[in-house]
């Protein structure tokens, strides 16, 4: 009998399996429960976590009201891509805002010397403004400077890209893409039509022939300007010999 029962005592052994596993199943739980908090600990950086881009978590512990999560806006750092931003778009302000004044600044100064050699061909102040040298030192400085902000380390290779050291047109093009250095081009434009222009003029006033139409073609076009004048002077001393013949 008393084997037996202690052969039938058994189930309360069973009975007591369900208390140990809820008991485990507890401790898991709280074991979870410390690590989960460990690790939010381990997240947070001196009281900072960041949110996002810009933002940062601030944590603040008091006696009284606890944990509080403080969200604040990550300034110093947005205020640095903002200043970066800021100065990039200022200096391509100022470079486009050079080229385009330099542009302007070069068209209206030549533009009187061309009205008087134009109107008045042969009055004393167009003379003396087309024989002054200001203009041309003005433009030499200025195409000088423009030149200077627009070089970069590839304008020789894109000036000479061909294999004999010449010229080529996609080099030549992509090198006119910006607006510095087509200001420049137009500055060097400006200075060599007007010396082409002055040639025209004092060659008029030498021979006695009609320059105006001629003139006023190397404003834009001096290589036509100046075949139109060629093409007038040999009309000018066909017609003189011709009259001198019947005289």
């Amino acid at each position: 009998m008393a084997l037996s029962s202690c052969l039938f005592s058994s189930p309360s052994l069973k009975i007591d399996r369900p208390s140990l596993q809820s008991k485990t199943s507890c401790e898991s739980r709280i074991s979870q429960t410390h690590m989960l908090a460990l690790k939010s600990i381990n997240t947070e950086l001196f009281g900072q976590q960041v949110l996002g881009k810009g933002n940062i978590k601030c944590i603040g512990w008091s006696f009284l009201g606890g944990s509080r999560n403080i969200s604040k806006p990550n300034i110093g750092r947005n205020m640095v891509c903002r200043k970066s931003s800021s100065a990039v778009y200022a200096s391509w302000l100022s470079s486009s805002q050079i080229a385009s004044s330099a542009f302007t600044l070069g068209t209206v100064a030549v533009l009187p010397i061309y009205t008087f050699m134009v109107v008045a061909p042969k009055a004393d102040m167009t003379k003396k403004l087309v024989g002054s040298s200001i203009p041309y030192i003005g433009l030499g400085m200025l195409y000088a400077y423009l030149l200077y902000l627009s070089w970069t380390p590839d304008t020789i290779r894109l000036m000479f890209a061909s294999k004999y050291w010449l010229p080529e047109l996609p080099g030549i093009a992509k090198m006119f893409s910006s607006e510095m250095t087509l200001a420049s081009a137009w500055i060097h434009l400006l200075a060599v039509d007007l010396y082409a222009a002055r040639q025209v003029y004092y060659d008029g006033l030498q021979d006695n022939i009609e320059t105006r139409h001629s003139v006023s073609l190397c404003l834009l076009f001096c290589p036509v300007g100046i075949l139109v004048h060629l093409i007038t002077k040999a009309v000018t001393r066909s017609k003189e010999k011709a009259e001198h013949g019947i005289h």
